[in-house]
């Protein structure tokens, strides 16, 4: 199987050394996204929603660039910072998955980088 890097500008890029995602086989793994504004690179500290609304959409940027969108993911991990932002979070989560709902996991951690209080990543699968 083939790995392929997939890079785009609509996104943040990469605060480390790693890629913004792998495609391999059926499968594109993208890395953990936080709220960094794409253009800028200025990390978007804000309420919890809007933390949530430009961490999906630079994800969704990502899937674009390996040409799938959110209905292809099939599992999401969420990083929260605090687990009392857990309803407000769902509540913008679930306008970007309203068709298909991936399976998800959602854990509360010490800390997450910039101060971010949430952090998602997401497998999505290219032959659905």
């Amino acid at each position: 199987m083939t790995k392929r890097i997939i890079q785009t500008e609509q996104a943040p890029a990469a605060i480390g050394p790693y890629s913004q995602a792998i495609s391999i086989g059926d499968f594109l793994f993208t890395s953990g996204q936080i709220a960094l504004d794409p253009e800028s690179g200025i990390f978007l500290s804000a309420e919890i929603e809007e933390e949530t609304e430009q961490t999906l959409k630079n994800i969704s940027a990502i899937l674009r660039a390996g040409g799938l969108s959110l209905e292809n993911v099939v599992k999401t991990t969420v990083y929260l910072s605090d687990l009392n932002h857990f309803s407000r979070m769902n509540q913008v989560y679930e306008k970007y998955f309203s068709k298909t709902k991936p399976a998800r996991a959602c854990v509360q951690v010490a800390a997450l980088p910039k101060g971010a209080k949430i952090e998602i990543d997401a497998i999505a699968n290219c032959s659905s």
